[in-house]
């Protein structure tokens, strides 16, 4: 399973183990890719690319590979999500040494994923295993 983000670009691989080298072919669903003028030469690789994510591109799409020794194919599946975007960010301020400052941030994402918001100092991520999670003390 593929996931991506509205309006993000999507890739889906197919890399048959053949020789001679296969000629590939796409479907989503039952529709053959090469007659979609949306899909362009992508089809004919061994990387189906999609740009610009939307709900219509979820689905299931499956390559098909044949040689002069047989064909064979594979199908997996597209599942599109909203994008996940902060929407509380860290403000800069200015403060005392010895101080208590306090910093928050806000995210709005796809309610079938999970979200993890991760803190960092300086390119150092605060790792909340060896903090409490909430405060965390520069020395």
């Amino acid at each position: 399973m593929v996931l991506a983000a509205k309006n993000s670009r999507a890739l889906i691989e197919c890399r048959p183990k053949a020789a001679p080298r296969p000629a590939l072919s796409w479907s989503k669903g039952t529709e053959l890719l090469s007659n979609s003028t949306r899909w362009g030469e992508a089809v004919l690789s061994q990387q189906t690319e999609i740009l610009n994510v939307t709900r219509a591109d979820e689905g299931r799409y499956t390559c098909f590979a044949e040689n002069n020794r047989g064909k064979d194919n594979s199908t997996g599946s597209l599942t599109v999500t909203d994008q996940t975007k902060i929407t509380l960010a860290p403000s800069n301020g200015d403060v005392t040494v010895g101080e208590s400052a306090r910093m928050q941030c806000g995210a709005s994402h796809d309610p079938s994923l999970e979200i993890a918001i991760v803190w960092s100092l300086n390119g150092r991520v605060i790792d909340p295993a060896t903090e409490d999670g909430r405060h965390f003390q520069r020395t």
